[in-house]
């Protein structure tokens, strides 16, 4: 599973912070730190989208599901994990690859 957390971050860091994201937490609100204007959440959106192969859905679109580095994550874990049967991500016993 992709490190989820590190490549957001570093997305925000690289196009929105410029290089500045020592003080960004994996808590701290986007919204409440001024991260993203309206425009930014659509780079967000797209980044997410291009990079995972996914299509955010209008009514996922909610700060619950995108306001922090922690809660995006958590999203997309749960996102990809219902797209792939839990087999696909730590392999079968069928697959030549290990499971859990």
């Amino acid at each position: 599973m992709p490190d989820f957390e590190n490549e957001i971050r570093t997305f925000i860091v690289d196009n929105f912070l410029m290089g500045r994201g020592d003080a960004l937490r994996r808590d701290d609100s986007f919204l409440e730190k001024g991260i993203f204007d309206s425009t930014g959440i659509l780079e967000l959106v797209s980044f997410i989208e291009n990079k995972y192969s996914i299509e955010l859905e209008p009514d996922e679109l909610v700060p619950e599901n995108l306001d922090s580095i922690a809660l995006l994550a958590r999203f997309l874990e749960h996102k990809l994990l219902l797209r792939n049967p839990v087999s696909e991500l730590i392999g079968s016993p069928s697959s030549g690859r290990s499971s859990l």
